[in-house]
């Protein structure tokens, strides 16, 4: 990777902490707080939170046809999620350590916090519960998948991908033979690096 193309690399970073400031700035005009693991709004949001809901029955009537239809696959779907899950955390739990690859949290991705929302009743906490884990789990498994493609093979695609996982972009160019060995090891070492510093932390 050339210098050019690390310089820029270094400034969409620099970048993407900015943007995250701002928006944590932003939802912060939203007033909550966190009080160990729950979030807690003022009385007064709370309050207005709890007149914005609505009632089970009232929801059940409004409903979509289409909703109903669908539901059974939707969340028929959480059998092949629960097993990828059992996979993926497997995977990483017995062969992360031998690569010295630090392990993914799963905390980090699949977080259950809509259940503090009074404007959400049941049945929309549950929509909310199911989805926090489904996409989290995707993110989860991505992941784990991202840290071991940069251990075996840290290389970009000759056709581009859309929404690449974060890794993917420090990865080297298709085509760039020189030296890939040397630079496979950087990334290994990049990636023990990391393990050291989740440590220290």
């Amino acid at each position: 990777m050339n210098d050019t193309v690390r310089n820029l690399l270094d400034q969409i970073s620099a970048l993407e902490d900015k943007l995250r400031i701002a928006v944590e700035e932003q939802e912060g005009k939203l007033r909550y707080t966190f009080e160990g693991k729950r979030v807690a709004f003022e009385q007064s949001v709370r309050e207005a939170h709890a007149q914005l809901k609505m009632g089970a029955l009232r929801w059940i009537i409004s409903v979509r046809p289409q909703n109903y239809l669908t539901a059974p696959i939707i969340y028929g779907m959480i059998v092949p999620l629960v097993f990828a899950d059992l996979c993926v955390s497997f995977y990483q739990a017995t062969c992360f350590p031998v690569y010295k690859i630090t392990k993914v949290r799963r905390r980090d991705y699949i977080v259950f916090d809509h259940r503090h929302l009074a404007y959400l009743n049941f049945f929309e906490k549950f929509h909310c519960l199911y989805c926090s884990y489904a996409s989290g789990l995707l993110a989860y498994a991505r992941e784990i998948v991202a840290r071991t493609e940069q251990y075996f093979c840290p290389i970009k695609h000759a056709h581009k991908i859309l929404q690449s996982h974060e890794r993917y972009r420090r990865f080297l160019a298709y085509g760039d033979a020189e030296d890939y060995h040397a630079h496979l090891e950087e990334f290994r070492a990049a990636l023990a690096r990391e393990k050291e510093k989740d440590k220290a932390a």
